[in-house]
């Protein structure tokens, strides 16, 4: 095994045999982590959205905050319940890109693709961003280096990622069921000293005063509305992820949708509780934020005041568990950990939303491939390459990022629901029975109450969050828009190009005529001339270009030594190239026949090691690359095996051999490496 392969196979684990598939699929408790972890950990920094946008209105603001919430809550709602019909409905792994383009269009399915890619590299740069944050409340060195850390931890991610679904789910379940318990049981604490033990229980920040921005002063009228549309849009990022197990369900256990489903159900419940329990518990204790840019700040007797930034889990942490600092730890370290790994979702789904749009030739075919550990490995790459970019670039502040985010997924949440809603009623023309007529009934109002919903929420967050930054958001969606249409367009065009005509199948070369491409007299050159032979071509020419005298000169006298039985043509070359003077040879001898064929035998050098191929084969593989875009043109090429190309075969002798040995590789060994290749 050579080192590169060492490394890589200690990086992303042994490979996996398409037969294996089946390994990777996962069980509910493994999926709600691997799916849900975006979901279930927007509760720790959508409170903050919200409470830092409201005190913008001062301290009038944040009296509206469990309102807000319980608006989110029941979009959320209607969200998950109208996505359990889209898993039973569409079970194939398409999600939302599906939906749209079966019932409303190829381009309608391209918007929705478009939304939900912007919107899963915001999921990365957002929750990695966001737990750097939180980690600060520990780990003050992290401050001022905020992107370079983040970065370090979306390359971390996708290293887990690479080694496959169900090794990272299995990874990051103990996480995220550590943080499910970790929120829960404050809420519930902090609920219980409250209600059960009578404490006056108050946030850190609950003494000091809040003066908002004085474009929100007075806080009536339109000036009131805006702010709350704004506050409800940012609070609506914890509806994001949830359209990940649409997209995930071909990698469930059977029964896949019904699994599925209640996975999804599980999602909703627990996040509801867990957002709603937060929002209320702060209003309960009175905590606050301001706005880190400076539109709003705290005041104590009328005197503003600096007061370092923690989050609204931060504070609520230190505050129920003001006597157990091992509470306080865990709630810290639960929610840091989980808002990296929530960038997990968007690993699962854009991979596999990204191999279903290479597969309909919307993006370069090399991302419906899979990888050696059965993961979408190409689409991991490019995610995290758009990722890590995001986070340098912003320096992980999630304030700046938030506003890019959740608009790309409304726009698919309420294209999908409107494709749905389509699917029943076309289904609705053609059923006859009552039971299923009636399901069918109840699914279509699911699903349009959900788009009039999602409709709702978009066009507040447009309305909202443009001026602020998610006209980005919005240009990169228009942008893959088109991008991927000139993909499809592209694809198109070469499949028609190629496509086999009625006469093509059967049209042979009406004369082949043959050049061997002449550097020195030697052993590959030989081997070069025999092989030419022994095709029988219609003619056969040896040609050297003369770029140097002396060289030229050893060259022709070798080869009258040699009685190859074979005149050497001698192409002048007054400017001493090679490549130009030879292609005008070829070019020139080239017919006005379209069915006779020129095929330029060039000898080449087989080498061992990586080195070694810098110092070979250069000018044989500029005249290759050129010919290639000749018509009419063949090219072909004869090694030869240098002596240190045996450790090249051994590896691949090796490789094959531990290939056979692991069970259900389907591997073929390849023949031998003396036979010449041709490359048309």
């Amino acid at each position: 095994m050579s080192v590169t392969d060492f490394l890589k196979r200690l990086l992303i684990g042994r490979k996996l045999a398409s037969t294996q598939l089946g390994e990777t699929l996962l069980p509910k408790r493994i999926a709600l982590p691997v799916f849900a972890s975006d979901a279930l950990s927007s509760v720790a920094y959508a409170p903050d959205e919200i409470l830092l946008t409201l005190s913008l209105a001062g301290m009038a603001g944040f009296a509206f905050s469990w309102q807000i919430a319980i608006v989110v809550a029941v979009v959320m709602l209607l969200v998950v319940m109208s996505y359990r019909q889209t898993v039973h409905a569409y079970p194939s792994g398409g999600g939302d890109y599906e939906v749209a383009t079966v019932n409303l269009g190829a381009n309608a399915g391209l918007v929705v693709a478009s939304a939900l890619l912007v919107d899963y590299v915001l999921t990365v740069a957002v929750s990695v961003s966001s737990g750097i944050q939180n980690a600060k409340a520990m780990l003050p060195f992290l401050a001022g280096n905020e992107g370079m850390w983040a970065g370090a931890v979306i390359l971390l991610l996708m290293a887990m990622n690479l080694r496959g679904v169900k090794e990272s789910g299995s990874f990051f379940a103990i996480p995220t069921y550590g943080f499910m318990i970790a929120v829960i049981g404050m809420v519930i604490w902090g609920f219980f000293r409250i209600f059960g033990l009578g404490e006056q229980l108050l946030a850190p920040t609950a003494d000091l005063e809040v003066v908002g921005s004085p474009a929100y002063d007075p806080f009536v009228g339109m000036a009131m509305i805006a702010l709350l549309a704004r506050a409800f849009s940012s609070g609506s990022a914890a509806l994001t992820g949830v359209e990940a197990i649409s997209n995930g369900v071909p990698s469930f256990r059977e029964p896949k949708s019904k699994n599925a489903a209640t996975t999804l159900a599980l999602l909703g419940l627990v996040a509801i509780s867990m957002f709603g329990g937060i929002i209320a518990l702060s209003h309960l204790t009175q905590l606050k934020l301001i706005d880190p840019d400076g539109q709003s700040h705290f005041t104590q007797n009328g005197v503003p005041i600096e007061v370092p930034h923690e989050t609204v889990i931060g504070q609520m942490a230190r505050m129920v568990f003001s006597d157990f600092p091992v509470g306080f730890y865990f709630v810290i370290t639960a929610t840091m950990v989980i808002l990296f790994l929530a960038a997990n979702t968007a690993f699962n789904g854009f991979p596999v939303l990204g191999s279903i749009l290479a597969r309909d030739g919307f993006l370069p075919r090399m991302l419906h491939t899979r990888g050696d550990r059965l993961a979408y490995s190409n689409g991991i790459l490019v995610l995290a390459l758009a990722a890590l970019g995001l986070v340098l670039v912003f320096n992980a502040n999630v304030t700046a990022l938030i506003q890019l985010y959740v608009v790309g997924v409304f726009v698919s949440f309420t294209i999908s629901q409107f494709g749905m809603t389509k699917h029943w009623t076309r289904h609705l023309k053609s059923e006859k029975d009552p039971k299923l007529r009636a399901h069918m009934i109840r699914s279509r109002v699911i699903n349009t109450i959900g788009m009039t919903g999602t409709a709702v929420v978009l066009v507040i967050v447009l309305a909202s969050k443009f001026i602020y930054g998610a006209y980005w958001a919005v240009l990169a969606m228009a942008v893959l828009f088109v991008l991927m249409r000139s993909i499809r367009r592209h694809y198109q065009k070469v499949s028609d190009e190629v496509a086999i005509g009625p006469s093509d199948a059967r049209m042979l070369p009406s004369r082949v005529r043959a050049v061997v491409l002449v550097q020195e007299v030697n052993k590959p050159t030989v081997r070069a001339v025999n092989f030419a032979r022994a095709t029988r071509p219609s003619s056969l020419e040896a040609v050297t270009v003369a770029f140097d005298d002396a060289h030229t000169k050893e060259v022709v006298a070798s080869w009258d030594e040699q009685g190859l039985e074979l005149p050497l043509k001698v192409i002048s070359s007054p400017y001493r190239e090679i490549t130009g003077p030879f292609l005008n040879y070829v070019r020139g001898i080239r017919s006005d026949n379209p069915r006779d064929v020129v095929c330029v035998y060039i000898p080449e050098f087989v080498v061992g090691h990586w080195w070694e191929q810098l110092l070979h084969n250069q000018t044989t593989l500029i005249v290759r690359t050129r010919l290639n875009f000749m018509q009419g043109v063949m090219v072909t090429s004869v090694p030869f095996q240098l002596a240190s190309s045996k450790y090249a075969f051994d590896r691949a002798e090796r490789n094959s051999a531990a290939a056979w040995r692991r069970p259900g590789s389907g591997q073929v060994r390849v023949g031998g490496y003396d036979e010449p290749r041709a490359k048309e």
